[in-house]
């Protein structure tokens, strides 16, 4: 009876945060999520190499706008 019970609590959390990420997605423009460029985060790109995505540097803007 407890696994069934921690089971539906874990399903139902699940789907909420599912069903946010969608709700997220719905209301950006065009479904973008902002800072998605990789140059950009210093705890990933810590040799300052150039975005794979876009080729912009750590200093510059994301081109892929």
């Amino acid at each position: 009876m407890q696994f069934s019970t921690l089971f539906l609590i874990t399903l139902f959390l699940m789907t909420f945060v599912i069903a946010g990420i969608g709700v997220k997605i719905l209301l950006k423009r065009n479904g973008e999520f902002a800072g998605t460029c990789a140059s950009q985060n210093p705890l990933i790109n810590t040799e300052g190499e150039p975005c794979g995505l876009c080729g912009a540097k750590p200093e510059e803007k994301c081109k892929n706008e």
